[in-house]
């Protein structure tokens, strides 16, 4: 995993989305206009959180979150997600 020069606010995290699947479980290769996006990805950079509620997420955790959660930006040939806290449903 690289560092990366952004750090989000307040209790907002970046997510580097896993890649989608190429096979299915019986081995059939999915063409790239029936991939889905990715709901599970790694955490690389988190804020600070609120005064009121700290960011539990650290660098690294691997994470699961809805499939059109957080804001898609493009960073260095990179897309990166990022979302609130809130918006991830668990840590795997």
């Amino acid at each position: 995993m690289t560092k990366v020069n952004i750090k989000p606010l307040a209790d907002r995290v970046l997510v580097q989305p896993a890649p989608a699947e190429e096979k299915t479980s019986g081995g059939i290769i999915i063409p790239d206009t029936a991939k889905e996006k990715p709901q599970k990805g790694t955490v690389v950079a988190v804020g600070e959180g609120t005064k009121d509620n700290p960011v539990t997420l650290k660098v690294g955790d691997n994470v699961l979150y809805g499939k059109y959660a957080g804001t898609e930006l493009n960073f260095d040939g990179t897309d990166y997600l990022i979302m609130r806290e809130s918006d991830i449903y668990a840590v795997i």
